[in-house]
């Protein structure tokens, strides 16, 4: 008892101490200013929508997923990162009654079963075995009027598209038209006098900036999550460049709105980078000037117009820049030209690396297409090349973008060549036969034979062409020889090879006299 009260007189104590100087300490230390999300998504809210998908399946033909897991809860899962199917068992459930969505993982997949509609729903589903949950995802409104957009992958493949607003009324939704190459969808229902949201300027987002997504994660509608622009202008080997952000995005947020500290959208989340299948940190919006630009295309013609000149391109290292005196790697190298196409008829070759398209600079190989492609085909352009240590323009008339086409070539058998020692690069070449030289529509050029040295490191190999040593078209194999005798083993050199159908330029560092075979 005695102990209790001793430790009770200095706890009392040391509280009468310290009292005073709590008032002091907060003062020191403000509290920080934090965001307030609260105005902001109340004004968005209620144009963000719930979007789900059926499929028609026949009675037969309708099996359940694996035990555990809800109807479509990790198919787009599978199927986006495996190209494989959910293993599936036949008995299992799988009709079309959504009862709360779990959502796939996966960088964009939003494959999970919907909400179901209550009784007084507009245009409501009839749950019948023939109509399977295919999907479920977001979008918002873009007018008044019904249209709404979302990611083309959530609609892909779907034969019904239910949309659900927040005040709970669901309409049957008509698909406009979609873009795979964008991930844009736009589909209409048959409403008025909805809630819109404010389309943004995606061109004046700065890294830092507050961020803020509304969507349905797994099924969850109206869920709200924020976070901060990470980078800008990330390419991910898509058509567009994306808004990275770490706001958390799961399987169902895709189609949903980015939203900017003013309540403007300024992107469509669309992807996330994950492990796991759930969101690690990392996730990804298209911007909303590109997604508008294919969205009026959509709402007018049902489908996206590009052009196109018809090459093949890559990317400008540093060490091809060095090698070619570029001032720095910069530009899209082109690595092949379709024949009888735009940029061939303008005079584009193989080796040559684009620096502008129309006046507008070239900084990386992704950024051609994206201007090519924003092009009315017919149109006339200007295209800047870098040639042999000089600029040129060029002017081209953009044609319509086609679908891809696989090349196909002649592939004759040359004569057996000549072995001959290797040289400082580590290649042996030959002559191309006439002939064969016609059917590759090349002119001069050498056949490589042998590689070692330099050659093997960088990876050449036996049938490739090369076409130019530096600035020097080589045209015969001694004048090759003669080229590559007075190469400085100091500085790169780049050689122009063609392997199949795609030239680009490949630099190495020849190796000096002594070292030679």
């Amino acid at each position: 008892m005695t102990i209790f009260t001793v430790r009770k007189f200095l706890a009392a104590a040391v509280v009468a101490v310290c009292l005073p100087l709590v008032p002091h300490a907060a003062s020191a230390a403000p509290a920080a200013n934090l965001p307030d999300f609260t105005d902001l998504v109340d004004k968005v809210g209620p144009a963000v929508v719930n979007i789900r998908t059926t499929t028609k399946v026949t009675g037969s033909s309708a099996h359940g997923t694996a035990p555990g897991l809800d109807d479509g809860d990790m198919s787009e899962f599978f199927r986006r990162f495996f190209g494989i199917p959910l293993p599936q068992q036949p008995g299992s459930p799988g009709n079309g009654n959504g009862n709360g969505g779990g959502g796939s993982g996966g960088d964009n997949g939003d494959s999970g079963s919907g909400s179901g509609g209550s009784s007084n729903n507009q245009d409501a589903p009839d749950n019948s075995d023939s109509e399977q949950s295919s999907g479920v995802g977001s979008g918002f409104i873009l007018s008044q009027d019904g249209y709404v957009m979302t990611n083309a992958h959530v609609v892909d493949d779907a034969d019904n598209i239910y949309v659900t607003l927040t005040d709970k009324r669901e309409f049957k939704a008509k698909l406009i038209g979609m873009d795979d190459r964008t991930d844009v969808a736009v589909v209409k229902i048959n409403a008025s006098n909805l809630p819109a949201v404010t389309i943004g300027d995606s061109t004046k987002v700065r890294v830092g900036e507050w961020v803020v997504a509304i969507g349905s994660p797994f099924g969850l509608e109206n869920t709200v999550t924020a976070g901060i622009v990470s980078a800008k202008g990330r390419d991910t080997g898509d058509y567009l460049p994306f808004i990275q952000t770490d706001v958390p995005v799961n399987p169902g947020n895709s189609g949903g709105p980015l939203i900017n500290m003013q309540g403007e959208v300024i992107g469509i989340n669309s992807q996330i980078y994950s492990r796991t299948g759930g969101f690690m940190g990392i996730s990804f919006a298209i911007p909303i000037d590109e997604a508008m630009r294919v969205a009026e295309q959509l709402k007018t013609t049902g489908k996206v117009t590009r052009g196109r000149i018809a090459v093949a391109i890559g990317e400008v290292t540093k060490d091809v820049a060095d090698s070619l005196g570029l001032p720095s790697a910069q530009g899209a190298l082109v690595s092949s030209v379709e024949p009888g196409g735009p940029a061939d008829k303008a005079g584009v070759q193989p080796g040559d690396i684009i620096l502008k398209f129309n006046g507008h600079s070239v900084d990386t190989a992704t950024d051609l297409p994206r201007m090519v492609g924003d092009t009315k085909p017919g149109a006339k352009a200007t295209i800047t090349v870098w040639r042999k240590g000089q600029t040129r323009d060029l002017s081209v008339t953009i044609a319509e973008m086609q679908p891809d086409k696989t090349a196909k070539t002649d592939e004759k058998q040359a004569p057996a060549p000549k072995q001959r020692a290797t040289n400082s690069l580590g290649i042996a070449v030959s002559d191309i036969p006439a002939d064969q030289q016609k059917t590759l529509k090349v002119h001069g050029g050498v056949q490589v034979d042998q590689v070692d040295g330099p050659a093997a490191r960088v990876g050449l190999q036996k049938g490739d062409l090369i076409l130019r040593v530096g600035d020097t078209d080589i045209s015969s194999a001694k004048q090759f020889d003669e080229v590559t005798a007075h190469l400085d083993p100091q500085k790169m050199i780049a050689l122009l090879v063609r392997r199949g159908d795609n030239t680009q330029f490949v630099p190495l560092r020849p190796r000096s006299g002594s070292a030679q075979k």
